[in-house]
């Protein structure tokens, strides 16, 4: 089994390899202290080098941790404009999808309130409910309940349904 270099030295490793190595070596001056004494190596001795040694080790480690946190802010940064750019490219659909069905309810709504009811109810069962519910709400009621009345059933319901949730004062206006 062939190990590639990359998967042993990925940036990560290398860094701590590198404050391991730095961490490892002691100071100039636990170095003269090791040379001053005799062979045998000491508590004192142990901990002198321990002590010098842990502000360099802490350092490190709050620079890593430093890093860490600086790579996850850019993270969260780019995701929270990505998520900005759709929230906007999502408000400009609906603006014009909006508009579009302002425009044809305000066309269509003058195409119906010339037609007989009984022509105007299967071309209204056949369009979007909604669409069907917004154009027969803007007629004279008496000219909506004789389109209703041609409906199917089924359909005739469903715009209905429509209507009268459209008119629920309990339903929030703002959708978000």
């Amino acid at each position: 089994m062939m190990v590639k270099i990359s998967e042993i030295f990925t940036p990560r490793r290398t860094l701590l390899a590198i404050f391991v190595m730095a961490a490892a070596l002691p100071s100039a001056k636990a170095q003269e202290q090791v040379r001053v004494t005799s062979g045998d190596t000491s508590g004192q001795e142990i901990q002198q080098y321990c002590t010098n040694v842990i502000d360099q080790a802490r350092d490190q480690r709050y620079i890593l941790q430093k890093q860490d946190l600086e790579k996850l802010q850019q993270d969260v940064d780019n995701r929270i404009a990505v998520m900005e750019a759709r929230k906007a490219e999502y408000e400009d659909w609906l603006k014009r999808r909006n508009d579009f069905m302002r425009q044809a309810e305000a066309n269509l709504v003058n195409v119906y309130k010339t037609m007989k009811a009984d022509a105007a109810a299967p071309q209204l069962a056949e369009v979007n409910p909604a669409l069907a519910a917004a154009i027969i709400m803007k007629l004279p009621p008496r000219q909506s309940g004789l389109i209703l009345a041609e409906m199917d059933a089924k359909k005739a319901a469903i715009v209905a349904s429509i209507m009268s949730s459209a008119t629920d004062k309990t339903t929030s206006r703002d959708p978000s």
